[in-house]
């Protein structure tokens, strides 16, 4: 059986390893034996937080409709279910918005709502 020289496929894996290291801190940037496990985790850690921005974005979102909704005497829960109930065509991140960067659009809405 013909003897294997894998040098170029080494080289290529070591290359693409270390530009995916560029930019970290210490030893992690250059020595191949701590930039292994820090790009291997950097990935882990990237695609767990794709999912929890989702989270941390809705959260954000509550807690603004929430605020501006009780400036105007309703808590988030009431606001929502009157919401609901009036067939308000506006999801989370749109209300948000709008009690965010348009609170007189948003007093709008929730006088719409109320009456």
């Amino acid at each position: 059986m013909p003897r294997v020289k894998r040098s170029v496929m080494h080289l290529k894996k070591r290359r693409s390893l270390m530009k995916a290291a560029k930019g970290y801190r210490w030893g992690r940037k250059n020595i191949i034996r701590l930039a292994r496990p820090a790009v291997l985790k950097a990935g882990a850690y990237a695609f767990r937080d794709r999912r929890a921005k989702k989270r941390d974005f809705r959260a954000l979102w509550l807690m603004k409709i929430n605020a501006a909704a009780r400036l105007h005497g309703l808590s988030y829960s009431v606001f929502m279910a009157k919401a609901k109930a009036a067939k308000l065509g506006l999801d989370r991140k749109v209300l948000a918005q709008l009690a965010e960067h348009h609170p007189k659009v948003f007093a709008k809405i929730v006088e719409a709502i109320k009456g």
